[in-house]
This record gives C-alpha cells, sequence and structure tokens, in this order.
C-alpha cells in the first residue's frame, strides 16, 4: 500500500489533488457606467506555479459578460476580494452566473449564481 501512496503522489499531477478556486462573496451596484462587481476568491495559492488567476461574468447561456484577470498569486491574502466596473448587462437579466479561474486547471466546471439586487 506505500508504494501504491507514493506512486499515486508522483504520478498525478497537483492540479488533480487541488481546490479549484472558490467564490466566496459577491456585491454588486449599478450606475450610469454600467455594473461593478465585488468578487471574494479563496484558493490554495502556492505562488506563480499554481494560483487563481481570474474570474468572469456569464449568463444562463454562458455568454461572457465581463472578465477580471488576476495577474499573480495571493499566497499571504486569502481569501482576497478584486473588483470589475463598467459592465453592461442588458436590463432583461436578473440573474448573473461567476466562474473563477487558475492557471493550471483553467475556468471551473461549476457557476455561482448571483441574483442581481
Amino acid at each position: 500500500m506505500r508504494y501504491f501512496i507514493l506512486f499515486m503522489t508522483l504520478v498525478l499531477p497537483t492540479s488533480v489533488l487541488a481546490d479549484p478556486p472558490e467564490i466566496t462573496n459577491v456585491t454588486a451596484a449599478s450606475s450610469a457606467n454600467g455594473w461593478r462587481f465585488d468578487v471574494t476568491i479563496a484558493h490554495p495559492d502556492t505562488g506563480w506555479d499554481h494560483y487563481a488567476d481570474g474570474w468572469r461574468i456569464e449568463t444562463d447561456d454562458g455568454q461572457v459578460l465581463g472578465t477580471r484577470i488576476l495577474a499573480h498569486p495571493h499566497v499571504n491574502e486569502q481569501p482576497f476580494t478584486r473588483s470589475l466596473a463598467n459592465v453592461w448587462i442588458p436590463p432583461e437579466i436578473t440573474t448573473i452566473y461567476l466562474r473563477s479561474k487558475d492557471n493550471i486547471d483553467g475556468w471551473s466546471k461549476t457557476a455561482v449564481a448571483f441574483e442581481l439586487p
């Protein structure tokens, strides 16, 4: 059994064992210039080799309305909040979906629903 665990540790990429970035909080406000979103993300960033590197706003059918790129790891700042402003949301949309991303695993398979205030 010890050899199997050692083998799996050496063979499996770390992304299989890592948690995806988790969106833990969202706030939004509208203005004449569009919507502003403040999104809090938690991720076990390890440095440049594996870190949360973005989040985006989507419609229910997957149309991307805005993307926030995160340019560096946040190893010592967890969870962290970053903003995206001037996002145009069609008036008929009342719920948006937020999806996070990391530099190893790509876009999360699940999105977080958020009801616009």
